[in-house]
């Protein structure tokens, strides 16, 4: 069973549309003893970091998340969602955030080139072997966003050049992934992903 976390800031149709491709039916909720029933979590998101954490907060969310990422509990951010999994944030000011993976979510920097990063852009894999890049190849999926983390290497699965920065795209640790873009708006690639956190349960294979 696949739990959408729903605070407020999600693109929660396409997710869940997405999982119902693959022939899954999720439920999304905002109540902590809800989603702690599911077998698997997705935190989706667009917007700002600082709102992001604080609807997470008002709900008592980030307790919550903190928690079932701890006892080894599959959990998959997506853009904004990922973003909350790293430790802190300069947008709109320094922000906590769930500092479940290492890392620092910044600006892109000035320079001739546009911001927001948005558009379709070319994987670079760091760690083809990991179980999110199962029969994956490195094509191309569909980012939009602002800030971009600057991610500790060990946990970099893929990454995307653009402003003259490596962005990081995919991330994983133990049980908890994320990817940057949008994988339900990224074709073949990026539903790939999808099918193998929900197929491999944060590493573990389920044939």
């Amino acid at each position: 069973m696949i739990g959408i976390i729903d605070y407020g800031m999600g693109n929660l149709h396409s997710v869940t549309k997405a999982l119902e491709r693959l022939g899954h039916t999720p439920f999304l909720s905002e109540h902590a003893e809800e989603l702690a029933k599911a077998d698997m979590l997705i935190l989706p998101g667009v917007g700002s970091f600082k709102d992001g954490m604080a609807e997470l907060e008002k709900r008592g969310l980030d307790t919550f998340i903190k928690q079932w990422a701890g006892d080894g509990n599959p959990l998959l951010g997506i853009c904004l969602g990922m973003q909350l999994l790293f430790d802190e944030s300069e947008e709109n000011g320094r922000t906590p955030g769930l500092s479940l993976l290492r890392g620092k979510v910044v600006h892109f920097p000035r320079g001739d080139f546009k911001v927001p990063h948005m558009g379709w852009n070319k994987l670079v894999f760091h760690q083809p072997q990991h179980p999110v890049l199962y029969q994956v190849e490195e094509g191309h999926v569909y980012f939009v966003h602002s800030y971009f983390v600057k991610a500790a290497t060990d946990i970099l699965v893929a990454s995307a050049d653009y402003a003259h920065e490596t962005v990081a795209a995919v991330v994983a640790q133990n049980s908890v992934w994320g990817t940057q873009f949008h994988p339900e708006k990224s074709s073949f690639v990026g539903m790939s992903m999808l099918k193998n956190f929900v197929e491999q349960k944060g590493g573990v294979r389920v044939d």
